[in-house]
């Protein structure tokens, strides 16, 4: 039975990283195939359509960044804090090349393309993300650390859509440092 569960999880990641270096319509199951080395059959006795892979694959991205986020919030009490540690995991994740885009922030850019259900879950992401930095600046702004310009709630989509900017940017350039030299000014920006 593990087997199984593991053959899953290597598809994962292998779609995972497919996803994040071209986009959902750059892959398709023999592509997954010579990575993985298993016959497209078989990935489709996991996940019957692109679709389902690629829905599943975000779901388990989404709950990947709550665990993450829900870390965060236990570990680090202070709002500014908080920002810099969410800035600092991306900026790692460029330096080290880990994991050096956000697998939703790429799909969305394909939003028009992708299936419904997909399209859902990349949208999910959004609120989730978009509703902890809400919660955060809210925060920060009672206890007199943040100092915002509008409401938390644009301040915090603000920030998420620079944050992905800085992504893309750093893609565009090819340049590990682009994130950080983008990204840190926000945080200067809105701190009190």
């Amino acid at each position: 039975m593990s087997n199984t569960s593991t053959r899953a999880d290597d598809i994962l990641r292998c779609a995972r990283s497919l996803i994040v270096r071209g986009g959902y319509n750059s892959f398709s199951y023999a592509d997954i195939s010579k990575v993985v080395g298993i016959r497209t059959a078989s990935i489709h006795h996991h996940f019957p359509g692109k679709a389902d892979l690629v829905r599943v694959l975000v779901a388990q991205y989404r709950e990947e960044a709550e665990a993450g986020l829900a870390a965060l919030e236990r570990n680090v009490a202070d709002p500014v804090e908080q920002l810099r540690a969410y800035l600092g995991y991306w900026e790692g994740c460029f330096t080290d090349m880990d994991d050096p885009f956000c697998v939703c922030a790429l799909l969305a850019g394909e939003a028009p393309v992708l299936p419904e259900a997909v399209a859902l879950e990349v949208r999910a992401h959004f609120r989730q993300l978009a509703d902890w930095l809400t919660s955060v600046f809210e925060r920060g702004a009672a206890q007199g650390r943040l100092r915002l310009a509008g409401p938390a709630r644009v301040e915090a989509e603000l920030f998420m859509a620079s944050v992905h900017g800085a992504m893309l940017s750093t893609r565009a350039y090819g340049d590990a440092t682009t994130f950080a030299v983008i990204a840190r000014p926000l945080l200067e920006r809105v701190s009190a």
